[in-house]
């Protein structure tokens, strides 16, 4: 019996291919996915990953199998179906794992206008639908092709005014993701220099893999960078809806700090706008917001919560730490081009390069993000607030304590017996000695 339980996350669905996810399982989503969206046309889209063109298209016959038309748009970056979901009105499922490697593949669906579908917006409820089946409609929908990656690309040009850009030097390392295909046509009418490393579409990630977030898979852009005097580093995920900077010295912006940098952007052009970020962004975020006139509001982390409180508030932007940026005006959808195009823009405005322009937004020392495997992920967690009980606390997501001059965030994975800790202060000295001293209290 295939297992849906292993497959299906908190945000997504995901597995190794063929032996946890399969064109069989794929054919019952599919047609899980085309009742509970309950739409006359699905969108579907595809990473490099090989396996990608039978599992789309199983699923697929799985939703025309429930009378639903499918529109197929080929090979695509995520934040292009989020596009797609948004300017076409319909429910959208890309086939992608993102960051995860070669042998893995998934699916992140949304609804019509690209709202997302997670564990509490629809992923149960279609997990059970495939389970147990749906029998086949009196007819069939039919399967049609579309491209809107020229659509697409002409969108994330409109969030910057073109007329202000200069020719900066651009080195984009999209790893063998779809980065490759998506960015040059994107930045090919604007007059920046784009230098595209590896951008050869291949899901089994021949030279190092598309997780950015990673210190070593940076290591091959800061030496390009380095190398040809550029002067900015572009590193995109294995789906291309995040990106990580790095400087013209060849030093990586956190998530927290290129959320501020386009925080600002976007109240320079949405005075007094709602800005979202999440709990481990960097108290400098909501300083930043604060100073340019903005509201900042904190979110749980991840796409689903961001993407609804965006949705309730009206906020004109979100930054997660882990970059994924968030856009209203691209139907509350993430995109690392976005966001990207966004940082470049201020880069020109500014006339200085990127290592100065950072500085007023990093203000603080972090700890990155240190996993830790325990036994009771709630134990170990109430034992740290009970160590912690004088300090400022909130149970937002996770466990967040603050001192005021440090504090930390301490949080369950989604998937693993693992807890996240989030530390950050004044000074790197100070970040070593609270993370050792949190450290202590979780071991007990």
């Amino acid at each position: 019996m295939p297992d849906f339980d292993a497959v299906f996350k908190a945000y997504d669905i995901r597995g190794t291919v063929p032996d946890q996810l399969d064109a069989d399982m794929c054919r019952a989503i599919g047609a899980a996915f085309a009742q509970f969206a309950n739409a006359p046309r699905i969108l579907i889209a595809r990473d490099m990953r090989p396996s990608g063109v039978e599992l789309s298209s199983a699923f697929a016959d799985g939703a025309r199998g429930q009378g639903v038309d499918v529109v197929d748009l080929g090979m695509a970056s995520t934040d292009v179906i989020y596009y797609a979901s948004g300017r076409l009105d319909a429910p959208g499922a890309m086939f992608t794992a993102s960051h995860n490697p070669a042998q893995y593949n998934g699916i992140k669906l949304c609804l019509a206008g690209a709202k997302p579908v997670g564990e509490d917006t629809g992923l149960h409820e279609i997990k059970a639908m495939a389970q147990t089946g749906s029998p086949v409609a009196d007819h069939e929908g039919k399967l049609t092709s579309d491209d809107v990656l020229e659509a697409f690309a002409a969108h994330v040009r409109s969030f910057v005014d073109t007329g202000v850009l200069t020719p900066l030097k651009v080195v984009a390392d999209t790893a063998n993701g779809m980065g490759g295909l998506v960015v040059p046509i994107v930045f090919e009418p604007l007059p920046f220099d784009l230098e595209v490393m590896y951008g050869e579409l291949d899901g089994t990630f021949p030279n190092h893999p598309a997780d950015p977030i990673q210190p070593e898979n940076l290591r091959d852009l800061i030496a390009r960078v380095q190398a040809t005097g550029a002067d900015v580093g572009l590193a995109f995920d294995g789906d291309a809806d995040r990106v990580f900077l790095v400087d013209d010295k060849g030093v990586p912006l956190s998530g927290s700090t290129t959320t501020a940098i386009v925080a600002k952007a976007t109240l320079t052009k949405q005075p007094g706008s709602t800005i979202l970020y999440n709990c481990i962004c960097s108290k400098a975020v909501p300083e930043v917001i604060r100073e340019n006139g903005g509201t900042p509001i904190r979110t749980r982390v991840g796409h689903s919560f961001i993407k609804a409180v965006m949705a309730e508030t009206g906020a004109a932007f979100g930054g997660e730490h882990s970059a994924h940026y968030y856009f209203r005006d691209n139907y509350r959808a993430d995109s690392g081009s976005i966001a990207a195009l966004v940082v470049l823009e201020q880069l020109c405005l500014a006339g200085v390069p990127l290592s100065e322009f950072r500085k007023p937004y990093e203000r603080y020392a972090d700890s990155g993000e240190i996993n830790t495997r325990v036994d009771d992920t709630n134990a170990v967690i109430e034992r740290v607030a009970a160590a912690y009980k004088e300090a400022d606390q909130d149970r937002l997501d996770g466990l967040t304590v603050d001192f005021g001059d440090w504090w930390f965030n301490l949080r369950p994975s989604n998937t693993e017996p693992l807890l996240r800790l989030n530390l950050e202060a004044r000074t790197a000295a100070e970040v070593a000695r609270h993370v050792a001293e949190v450290q202590a209290v979780m071991q007990g």
